[in-house]
């Protein structure tokens, strides 16, 4: 009886489950053994760091080709580049004003409630900030030299422009090209049932995951900055369970209770991972499979947000801002202000390819009104785990926005958003090949 139960257990249920369990068995770990070699080599950087690992990489291994395929197959039926430009603009557009408002909500946020202390010790801070391309530069990057070559290192704007231009060029072959479009189609089935399959491995990648953050996890530079992990956690849980639904009912008079349910799985996954990318496939599955969204958008607004859409990234970017300059005792002009605002929600697309992307707006932005890039060393403590927050904030947000594209391009099944048990997965795969 108890092995029939647990078969019928959730996939988010399993997720959630695997999630408590590492952050119970990592933080007894760590309380009851905390300077064992053993656990440290053997279970931190051992078996959770493999496990954990094999989970990403996992995850990772379909990005590229979930991106191409899908991204061909919705281009495919796009015959008229006048539709392609409408569905682009509109997403850009969207992704722009969010980050915007994501932004603006973090600087009032962070000087209402003013988190920066003089106090704080700041003497011997070092902060080495990496170099991020310019706007020029970013524009002549997007178009791929060696498509191949993009695909290897995982340039995604690329990957989506080649992939734009090969599949409208598909839709100009007459009979040619809809053969080699249902090659594509059959090609999509194929990539979301390998999505299915190692979304069956999360409970326990994520269970390795959170093991190790709560076994690594800086306790005593959280504490030093608690004001601030506060604040841009306020703010980032304000942007995504208000600030998101209140724009889809604006726009789409959809329920943002049925949103947020259906979407469980991807905050989780997002949330664990701490990269949109990785998070992508099972983003893109839920989106046409749950929230009713056509391939045709998903296929295109997803990838282009889990690439340039940083509404959380941008959160960190206002509050950290704020916090450094209170810390530091330099006071900000409304100009400044502004200037944050308009840099950072550029910087969302200028920075899209670098590692480390937050840290690299952040220091952008320092830079752009004079403070000192050293302070982001005051942060770097917690940053791990707000990441984990503001990705689980950027990929509400990419599919809040997909949906609400969908729905004025008429690409939505609202009977499929309506339907709780649409597109659900099951924990048993087995149960789930049967029924299909």
């Amino acid at each position: 009886m108890v092995l029939s139960n647990s078969k019928k257990l959730g996939l988010t249920s399993k997720i959630f489950i695997g999630m408590i369990l590492g952050l119970l068995i990592g933080g007894a770990l760590r309380l009851g053994f905390p300077e064992s070699q053993f656990i440290d080599g053997y279970i931190t950087n051992g078996v959770m760091n493999v496990v954990g690992s094999v989970f990403i990489n996992a995850l990772k291994m379909l990005v590229v080709p979930l991106v191409f395929i899908s991204l061909v197959c919705g281009t495919c039926s796009l015959s008229d580049p006048a539709s392609l430009g409408r569905l682009g603009g509109k997403t850009i557009i969207f992704y722009m004003v969010t980050t915007a408002i994501a932004i603006s909500l973090a600087i009032f946020a962070a000087v209402v409630i003013h988190p920066g202390n003089g106090s704080m010790h700041v003497e011997h801070l070092e902060y080495a900030a990496k170099t991020a391309p310019s706007l020029s530069q970013v524009f002549i990057d997007m178009v791929p030299t060696n498509p191949l070559k993009a695909m290897a290192e995982g340039k995604m704007l690329q990957i989506i422009i080649f992939a734009v231009v090969f599949g409208l060029a598909i839709s100009h072959l007459g009979e040619r090209g809809k053969r080699i479009s249902a090659l594509f189609d059959d090609l999509n089935e194929v990539i979301m049932k390998v999505v299915t399959l190692v979304m069956q491995l999360a409970p326990y990648g994520i269970f390795a995951l959170i093991t190790k953050l709560a076994l690594t996890l800086d306790s005593e530079a959280f504490e030093s900055v608690l004001y601030y992990f506060l604040v841009v956690l306020g703010a980032l849980l304000v942007h995504g369970l208000i600030i998101y639904p209140i724009l889809l009912k604006l726009f789409t008079n959809l329920s943002p209770l049925t949103f947020l349910a259906k979407l469980r799985d991807v905050q989780l996954f997002a949330f664990s991972t701490a990269s949109s990318n990785a998070t992508l496939p099972v983003t893109v599955e839920t989106a046409e499979h749950r929230l009713g969204v056509s391939n045709k958008v998903a296929s295109f607004t997803l990838p282009l947000g889990a690439t340039i859409n940083m509404d959380g990234t941008a959160i960190m970017q206002g509050v950290a801002t704020v916090f450094i300059a209170q810390v530091f005792a330099i006071d900000l002009t409304l100009t400044d202000y502004l200037t944050v605002i308009v840099t950072a929600t550029l910087a969302s697309i200028g920075t899209a390819g670098v590692p480390g992307v937050g840290l690299v707006m952040l220091a952008m932005v320092l830079n752009q009104v004079g403070l000192p890039v050293e302070g982001i060393a005051l942060i770097i403590g917690v940053d791990r785990l707000l990441d984990m927050v503001r990705t689980a904030v950027n990929v509400t947000g990419d599919s809040a926005i997909t949906v609400i594209v969908a729905r004025s391009e008429n690409e939505f099944d609202e009977s499929k958003f309506n339907d709780p048990d649409a597109g659900k997965l099951k924990g048993n795969l087995t149960e789930q090949v049967n029924a299909e």
